[in-house]
């Protein structure tokens, strides 16, 4: 805006006591936002004028309406396409504009008809003449009823337009020639007191302050924090969950999952090549996970199946966080007496999944393990509709699952009110005793878990419909830009 435009706006007023901003477009032939800008300018100096919002809404032809003004309504044009001894369909359909919609028309107004005997849909004229009320009802849709501009309005041949303008009128201190104001007050002005007859700019302290030229969190990492900031409420202990790259021990064997497990299978899981084994295992340990898979104990039969030690020296990457878990249970029993503790962890995870709009090959597991004396699954549900109490969910259901190294196992649905529906989020259950008691952990301590991926709360928080615009090369970086800071609703 020029100090010019706000001085001739202000002459406007002058003259005709109130103006309206479109109408300023006419006079000094300028764009509208330049108008709006000159009037924003004037309304901050003091009481100079006042300005009233004015909207009104406002039919026009869209693209196709003009179209029908021009040439005819789709099902006329249809019409006169077909001679007086008929013609096929699809000559009518490669030939004519909007041919799909103004065939149906014509079929339903009855001026055309379909003749399908002869094998070839042959399309012939029922009536000799017609109106073509379309056309002329859009050359002078002012004068239509509202119900029949709402018709046309479904077929996308007329639009209804709001015009946002601004009036303006006098205000109590209205000047028509604007005298500049100071914006510092500098030592000059102090020094012979000029200032006195000076007028001053007056400070917005509302403003905001001009953006800071810096890195933004990514939306995965916004959601961690709230995750880990729950867990960390609830006196969890976060787990190192740095080894990305895991032995199939660890990662199967040492959960009770048998050696000929389908996930083990290399389209479930990315095997390393090199080093393609590891021999690093706690050698009593290790004994006692092959006792169980083979031949059973603590009660329980096993697989009874002929375990292999090269198969559990197999390196991977890992496919859950479940195999730190495993880690974090067998350290505890390593440094003496068992003591009730609560884990958790949230780090990536490598499946060889097929991509698509939900699933990527690495994920990010969010898990809790709670270890103590007795735990039950009342105790498993209670602590789950704690945990997602925080995460403003509090609509849970729970189904019968399988897992291998758990029993009993859950799986965790919530109703998502966006979606009108439930959808699962989540895998829980009790650690079996053929995985724990291996481990050294006394007979009556149970041991409670659950887990959830990290990327789909945050799809649902951020309403992304596909993985590939969270993660990966496509990523917007807008989008990383302009998102908030994760505040999930409690």
């Amino acid at each position: 805006m020029t100090s010019e435009l706000a001085e001739n706006i202000l002459l406007q007023l002058e003259k005709n006591g109130e103006v309206n901003s479109l109408d300023l477009v006419n006079v000094f032939n300028e764009d509208h936002q330049k108008i709006i800008g000159a009037i924003k300018s004037l309304q901050t100096l003091d009481n100079v004028i006042e300005v009233e919002q004015i909207s009104h809404k406002k039919w026009e032809p869209t693209a196709e309406g003009e179209h029908v003004i021009q040439h005819g309504s789709h099902e006329a044009a249809v019409y006169h396409a077909v001679p007086e001894n008929g013609i096929l369909q699809t000559e009518i359909m490669n030939s004519v504009p909007y041919a799909k919609v103004g065939f149906s028309k014509a079929i339903v107004a009855g001026w055309i008809k379909l003749d399908k005997s002869s094998g070839k849909p042959m399309v012939t004229r029922s009536i000799s003449t017609i109106e073509d009320t379309t056309q002329n009802n859009l050359k002078n849709f002012d004068n239509l009823t509202d119900n029949i501009k709402l018709e046309y309005k479904k077929r996308k041949l007329l639009q209804e337009n709001i015009i946002k303008s601004v009036t303006v009128r006098k205000g109590s201190n209205f000047v028509i020639k604007i005298e500049k104001q100071e914006a510092d007050l500098t030592s000059d002005l102090l020094v012979n007191g000029a200032w006195k007859g000076k007028k001053f700019k007056p400070y917005n302290f509302d403003a905001m302050g001009s953006a800071l030229d810096v890195g933004h969190l990514h939306p995965l990492l916004k959601v961690r924090a709230e995750f880990r900031k729950i867990f960390l409420e609830m006196g969890f202990m976060e787990m190192p969950t740095n080894n990305f790259v895991e032995s199939s021990f660890w990662n199967f064997d040492a959960l009770f999952q048998p050696q000929q497990h389908p996930a083990r299978d290399a389209h479930d899981t990315f095997f390393i090549s090199e080093p393609k084994y590891t021999k690093n295992f706690p050698q009593a340990y290790l004994e006692k996970v092959k006792q169980v898979h083979s031949k059973g104990g603590y009660g329980s039969e096993g697989y009874r199946y002929d375990w292999k030690i090269e198969e559990a020296q197999k390196n991977l990457l890992r496919t859950h966080t479940t195999a730190v878990s495993a880690r974090m249970l067998y350290k505890l029993m390593q440094e003496g007496e068992f003591k009730p503790v609560r884990y958790f962890s949230i780090d990536r995870v490598f499946r060889n999944e097929t991509l698509d709009a939900t699933h990527l090959a690495e994920f990010h597991q969010v898990e809790g393990v709670v270890a103590d004396y007795n735990l039950t699954l009342g105790d498993l549900i209670g602590t789950l509709y704690e945990f997602f109490k925080k995460l403003g969910i509090d609509k849970l259901e729970f189904k019968p699952a399988y897992n291998p190294y758990t029993e009993p196992s859950m799986e965790i649905f919530c109703f998502h009110e966006g979606l009108g529906k439930w959808i699962e989020i989540g895998n829980s259950g009790i650690f079996r005793p053929e995985m724990l008691l291996p481990m050294g952990l006394p007979e009556k301590v149970n041991v409670i878990a659950w887990g959830l991926s990290l990327e789909r709360p945050t799809m649902i928080k951020y309403k992304l419909n596909n993985i590939r615009d969270l993660v990966g090369p496509k990523v917007d970086l807008r989008m990383v830009y302009n998102n908030p800071i994760c505040r999930l609703e409690k």
